[in-house]
């Protein structure tokens, strides 16, 4: 008697009773312990920077931040745990190749300020301090971006307003100050600008959209002056910040509305260590935290639903290499959008035009 169970990829065992086969399949949704200790307050294992070993392992810790790159490696920075020896914030950066931990980057001792470099240039000796409770995206093209938390910046401690890249091989120092506690610059709600930065905080919530901009919320730290729980909504492009919503003040309480009803008056409470999701169309979702509600302050359990608002993308229309203004009225050789003149007899003026996206 043979059967085949081709489809079957955990069967224990079988059995022949009477004419009948018996199959008992591997339970699915159960946990497998896979690497550590089942111990507390472990101390990290280092062995060789950027060399893989199955004695590898990170030190006891928590609030640090993690990512999964395109190739399916698990990666690991920071927290607030156990070094090689001693404890406290960190600034490790480890990969599991699904088999193994690497000690990639940042220092097996904990306490360690960064190492900044020039803003917008990447190097080896560049290093984020180490930190915990920070926020993270990861790009298009793979790259892990970090910001805030609290933890050491070039000197001194503290909440952090700090934007890293780190595109594999090096970190880059993008964006914000390489010091602590500093306020946000705002500028004009709904602009982005170069200048513009949020401030220093701590356990916000962040996400990417359908478009690869990264969105930050909240958090407990600095508004444009003052410091304390946040409801300021930013957005970064890539390149700048915009302030998009909520308040450039700590201590705001929540703009509820109506219950299923979006409207650009509606604002969540200021809040930290609020958790989030994203949905299939894009939808920010957002829960709880501990914050401030209609009136009121504590632990929350309100959800919310943000629907970002994505720009189509626009065009440019070129002619002879030259752009032709939006409603443009004047036409101008340089673009040729003025055709000249042509006798009938000689027959046409050839022009050409492209269009593209911006």
């Amino acid at each position: 008697m043979k059967i085949n169970i081709s489809t079957l990829t955990l069967v224990l065992f079988a059995v022949l009773n009477m004419g009948y086969v018996h199959l008992a399949i591997g339970q699915t949704n159960q946990w497998a312990w896979v690497s550590g200790s089942n111990d507390t307050n472990q101390t990290g294992t280092y062995g060789t920077q950027g060399t893989a070993a199955s004695s590898n392992v990170p030190g006891a810790r928590y609030d640090a931040v993690t990512w999964a790159d395109a190739s399916d490696n698990l990666w690991l920075f920071g927290g607030n745990g156990y070094a090689a020896s001693g404890s406290g914030y960190l600034n490790d950066l480890w990969k599991w190749d699904g088999t193994n931990w690497t000690w990639v980057s940042g220092s097996n001792s904990a306490g360690q300020t960064g190492t900044y470099g020039t803003k917008g240039t990447a190097a080896g000796s560049n290093v984020p301090g180490a930190r915990y409770s920070a926020v993270s995206w990861t790009d298009a093209s793979g790259n892990f971006w970090l910001f805030g938390g609290v933890g050491y910046a070039a000197s001194g401690s503290g909440n952090l307003n700090d934007l890293w890249k780190w595109d594999g091989s090096n970190w880059t120092w993008v964006s914000g100050s390489n010091g602590s506690g500093q306020y946000g610059t705002y500028g004009t709600k709904g602009t982005a600008a170069g200048s513009n930065v949020p401030g220093a905080r701590q356990a916000a919530t962040s996400w990417t959209d359908a478009s690869g901009n990264f969105w930050l919320f909240g958090g407990f730290g600095y508004a444009a002056s003052g410091s304390g729980r946040l409801n300021d909504l930013w957005k970064w492009d890539g390149t700048n910040w915009t302030w998009v919503s909520g308040s450039n003040s700590a201590y705001q309480y929540g703009t509820y509305g109506t219950k299923g009803t979006a409207a650009g008056s509606n604002v969540p409470g200021a809040r930290y260590s609020a958790v989030l999701w994203t949905d299939a169309s894009g939808n920010l979702w957002l829960f709880g935290g501990d914050g401030y509600a209609a009136s009121g302050a504590g632990y929350l359990n309100d959800l919310w639903r943000l629907d970002p608002v994505i720009s189509a993308p626009e065009i440019d229309v070129l002619g002879n290499g030259t752009s032709i203004a939006d409603g443009d009225a004047t036409p101008g050789t340089a673009d040729h959008s003025d055709f000249g003149s042509a006798t009938t007899a000689s027959g046409t003026v050839p022009r050409t035009f492209t269009i593209e996206n911006t």
